[in-house]
């Protein structure tokens, strides 16, 4: 029989290590995008998270030869969702209703990390901030995004 965990301790235990073969969340972790990407969860806290990504222009390269924004955008997109769930409760869901990215550098091959956080937290709109750094600590994009929490027939199917 499964035991279905809030978000958070889910998403803690699956980083630890410790995450039961039984124990679930009514959310999907990892995501199919997340895996696709080959991103990896570092950190993880309330309405807080770190995803990383080794990221090389060879393999996610647009026609100028640097890192794709799109995929920073999404790098950035899968911190502040995964800091969003972390406070949804059974019966609740998410979906993002404002992305904004402002670039700064480009990349060509790094071990980005994604770190994003609540900046103010909403009963139905809440707003988020991710920078994106690469190894040396330099940001190389700033993503601000606003996520709508969904309740009740809204939340059913997603």
């Amino acid at each position: 029989m499964s035991q279905t965990l809030p978000v958070l301790e889910y998403l803690q235990r699956q980083l630890s290590g410790t995450l039961a073969e039984n124990e679930v969340t009514h959310m999907r972790y990892p995501t199919a995008i997340s895996q696709l990407l080959g991103f990896r969860l570092v950190a993880i806290g309330e309405a807080m998270t770190v995803i990383e990504l080794d990221a090389d222009a060879q393999r996610h390269g647009n026609q100028q030869g640097t890192v794709h924004g799109g995929l920073l955008c999404e790098l950035a997109d899968a911190a502040i969702g995964t800091a969003h769930s972390t406070l949804m409760q059974e019966g609740e869901s998410f979906t993002s209703i404002e992305l904004k990215t402002t670039f700064l550098r480009p990349v060509w091959q790094a071990r980005l990390q994604a770190h994003a956080w609540a900046e103010h937290r909403g009963r139905t709109v809440s707003h988020y901030r991710c920078e994106i750094r690469r190894e040396d600590g330099k940001v190389i994009a700033i993503v601000t995004s606003a996520m709508m929490t969904l309740r009740g027939a809204s939340a059913e199917g997603r």
